[in-house]
Formats: C-alpha cells, structure tokens, sequence
C-alpha cells in the first residue's frame, strides 16, 4: 500500500470517473486502475462499484476513503513539520473563493502572495458555497474564503473581515430622493437579485423579509456587474456589497444610498478543515488579504493577532 494508491482512489472518488481521475493526477488511466486494482487486491476488498455510472464506492470502499483522508492528512503534517524546521514555504495552496467575494480580492491577492510567497505554488478557484464545503471535506481544497457562519461542524472558521451591504438603486425607483434607506423601505418586488446558489442572494433575502420570496422580476442575475446595469436600464434596485463601489462610475456612484436600521452586514472568513496544520501558509493568506481590505473592515482580533490553530 503507498500514499499514492490512497491519492488514487480519492481522486475516483472526487470525480467518480477512471479517466478524469487520472486526468486530475498526471497518469494514464490504466496505470492508475491497475494501481487500485493492485490495492483492493492487497486489501482483499472492492473499494469502487464499477458496475454503476458514474463509478460509486462500495459500503466498505466509503470506510477505507475516509481512513485514506486520514492517512493523507497525516502525511501533510509530516511534511509540514519539515518544512516548518527548514523555515519555507516551498508547497502547493489551493484556495477556493466565493463568486461575490473574487472581484474584490484575486486580482490584489495574486499580485501580494506571489510577490512575497514566490516558493508557493499557487492555484485559486471561483466556486459556490457549497461546491467549496464538499472541497474542503474531500481535501481537494486547502482553504476558501467565503461568507460565514456555515453552520459545519468539520470546518474551521477564521473571520477575516466585515462588510456592509449598501442599496444600488435607479433614479426611477420612489426612494431614490432618500439619503439613506431602512429596511422597511425595500419593496421585494423592485428586488433584482442573483441567481440560486449565490450566498449573497441568501443574505439579502435574509435581510429584505417581507414579502421576499414573492419576487417578480422575470431574469436573476449571474453578477453583481450584470445586475448593476440591469438596473441601470430596467430600474429598481439591489443590494452590493461595498467593495464593489469602486467598481462603478462617477455616475453609478450617485446611485448608491446607505442602508440602516438595521444595516446588512455579512461576515467573510477564510474556512479550512478541522485537522488542518498548516498555520505559516494560513497567515500567509490572512496577511495578503489584509493588504487588500480596508483597515477599518478587518476582524479586531486578525489586526493584532496571528492566527494560532
């Protein structure tokens, strides 16, 4: 048995497909179903039922993948300790990070991290909420940085910092001649909004109770951007987070109103694994994201504190 006949059949097991899998770890697809074959044969046991499509792991395959999670994870933190003693950071990250968030952050964080982290072999992927929590369980994720609370008892969560919601809204729209706007002046059905799957949706659903999920509009929006100049043209309004005010004109800008009482605020923090170790590489993170967000949005505790797992 070796690390990697476990790497293997955790990649079957993420795509639940041979010929992906081997695609995902550089090998041809029949070194790598002879490699399996050669494990179940040692374990005596069949881990995957070949016999569905897609692929799906016996009742004793599911045991021995969790166990193989295990073992990996042990692996990391021998690794770890080494390059702890070596004082590097010659390794992989690969990092996830909501949709709504990415705008706001890659661009700032590719330039800092691989500036200062030249060692890293970085990778980031744009994923939905929950596509990033089954990556995180299954490993095939170091750590994400999304909206929170998640509500998961295996994940770590690490605020990062807060954002407040502000209200974009059209000239047409009644409450545009108000400085600021409460919630009780958002009408759900001047609502635009972004298509399922997007944690902003939820939390401005959350926030625009009454009458929410009687929404009328006929398109939901697959980024802020788009929901933005559907406004511009159709009217109405919608709820951005406040990172993404630089991102509009001198023009768009004058369409923004403050929200109070109360105003939406949503939480963003970088999320691992429960066993992760790697404690250098998630202050790293931590480090280049506040060199990007503004001093005044950061956690109270991340501006004087190192992250200690």
């Amino acid at each position: 048995m070796t690390l990697q006949q476990l790497e293997y059949i955790l990649a079957v097991d993420r795509h639940r497909h041979f010929v992906r899998a081997a695609e995902e770890c550089g090998v041809s697809q029949p070194t790598l179903s002879a490699l399996i074959n050669k494990l179940e044969e040692e374990l005596d046991v069949k881990i995957f039922d070949r016999t569905r499509h897609p692929v799906e792991p016996t009742l004793i395959g599911q045991q021995i993948l969790r166990q193989a999670r295990v073992t990996l994870n042990n692996s990391a933190q021998l690794k770890e300790i080494v390059l702890a003693r070596k004082e590097t950071l010659a390794t992989d990250l690969n990092l996830a990070i909501i949709p709504t968030v990415a705008p706001y952050i890659v661009p700032g964080f590719i330039e800092r991290f691989q500036k200062h982290y030249t060692q890293v072999n970085l990778r980031i992927n744009e994923m939905r909420t929950q596509d990033i929590i089954a990556a995180v369980k299954a490993g095939s994720t170091d750590m994400a940085l999304l909206a929170t609370p998640l509500q998961e008892e295996d994940i770590l969560e690490i605020p990062v910092y807060y954002e407040k919601f502000v209200a974009y809204i059209a000239p047409s729209d009644p409450n545009y001649n108000k400085e600021e706007l409460a919630a009780t002046d958002l009408p759900a059905q001047h609502l635009w909004v972004l298509q399922e799957g997007h944690c902003l949706r939820n939390q401005i659903f959350n926030f625009c109770t009454e009458n929410a999920r009687a929404d009328r509009q006929v398109y939901e929006a697959g980024s802020i951007e788009t929901l933005v100049k559907i406004i511009d043209r159709n009217g109405g309004y919608t709820l951005i987070p406040q990172l993404h005010i630089p991102m509009l004109t001198d023009r768009q800008q004058k369409h923004i109103r403050p929200v109070i009482s109360p105003p939406p605020v949503r939480e963003i923090s970088i999320v691992v694994y429960k066993d992760f170790i790697r404690e250098r590489l998630l202050n790293a993170v931590a480090d280049t994201i506040k060199e990007i967000i503004p001093p005044g949005m950061l956690d109270a505790r991340l501006k004087k504190f190192a992250i200690k797992l």
